[in-house]
């Protein structure tokens, strides 16, 4: 059996980067408030980036997914692209926005060797927009989704956070999007990760948001996307061109199917979201370690790969905010 596993016999094959702790956002559900940023130099250089996925790559990882922050602060981000899609082994580089500043990086980025986008987008209402994420800049959004399906970062996928009493009467708006733009909607389970007991108001469940959209707009039908190694469920619409997607941290524990490791901007090699331990590279990588040094300590990641999170029990990392580990 060749390739990367953990003691549970999980293959380890994606890997998500998170290129800056910074962001042009303040969404409710990702921080507390409090945003201390790391200095300049404590960041990944992007040879640093590549030179950890190289050694990923070595050894069976073949996903990369950039994140944030948001990574498109981040200057010159089509050069790490471009790095990263010169390492022999990795089939698939992906992004994670809010979608900002999407129009302007989009054709450049498609160039540089990215394959396609994820964006973050809670709300189709201005208003509710500027509550949820601290900005008025929603058309900003909207024109960064049309600039990447235009060049072709398909599947384009949209992931909605559900929110109770915030943004929930908004489900069928969006899954009408996969009928009327042929969408790609992730509906992602609220993780009360900052405050567990007073969140759980906030939370909904899975199957409350099938009811709902099958009340309005028909019976969800099984269905696939074209590309990703996510954990979420898609269905589709009678005559929809998009999909839909349920992503169920709370009601569908997904860790038995988990096949990845996160890399933080400061340079942690995380084998968990929703845990604390994590392996520091940068130093290893400002002293000189070659690529085996580094796959070793790859290793010792996934070997300590826990089989599952707690996020049920109300248990949860209760260190990093979400904008720092990258989500």
């Amino acid at each position: 059996m060749t390739g990367l596993f953990d003691s549970y016999k999980r293959r380890i094959d994606y890997f998500r980067i998170s290129v800056t702790d910074r962001c042009n956002l303040r969404c409710v559900y990702c921080s507390d408030g409090a945003v201390p940023h790391l200095p300049r130099l404590e960041i990944l250089s992007y040879e640093e980036v590549q030179r950890v996925i190289q050694a990923a790559a070595e050894l069976g990882i073949k996903s990369v997914r950039l994140t944030g922050g948001e990574p498109l602060i981040r200057p010159y981000l089509s050069r790490l692209v471009e790095l990263i899609n010169q390492i022999a082994g990795i089939d698939d580089i992906s992004l994670t926005t809010n979608g900002l500043l999407l129009a302007g990086y989009a054709a450049e980025l498609k160039r540089a060797g990215l394959n396609r986008v994820n964006i973050s987008l809670d709300t189709l209402k201005t208003d509710r927009y500027e509550a949820i994420t601290g900005s008025n800049k929603l058309p900003e959004v909207l024109a960064g989704i049309e600039a990447a399906r235009r060049v072709g970062l398909e599947p384009v996928k949209i992931n909605m956070v559900v929110l109770g009493g915030t943004n929930d009467d908004e489900l069928t708006d969006f899954a009408r999007m996969t009928l009327a733009e042929g969408w790609h909607v992730r509906f992602i389970e609220y993780m009360p990760l900052m405050a567990p007991a007073a969140d759980m108001a906030k939370w909904v469940a899975v199957p409350d948001m099938v009811t709902q959209i099958e009340q309005s707009l028909g019976r969800l039908e099984p269905s696939r996307v074209a590309s990703g190694a996510g954990p979420a469920r898609y269905y589709r619409l009678p005559g929809a061109r998009g999909t839909i997607g349920f992503i169920r941290p709370m009601t569908e524990c997904f860790c038995s199917e988990c096949n990845r490791l996160r890399l933080t901007a400061d340079g942690r090699l995380r084998p968990c979201l929703l845990a604390n331990d994590e392996i520091d590279l940068k130093g290893p990588l400002r002293n000189g370690a070659g690529l085996e040094g580094l796959k070793q300590l790859i290793k010792e990641v996934v070997a300590s790969k826990p089989q599952r999170h707690h996020l049920a029990e109300g248990l949860t990392s209760g260190q990093r905010q979400m904008w720092q580990i990258g989500g």
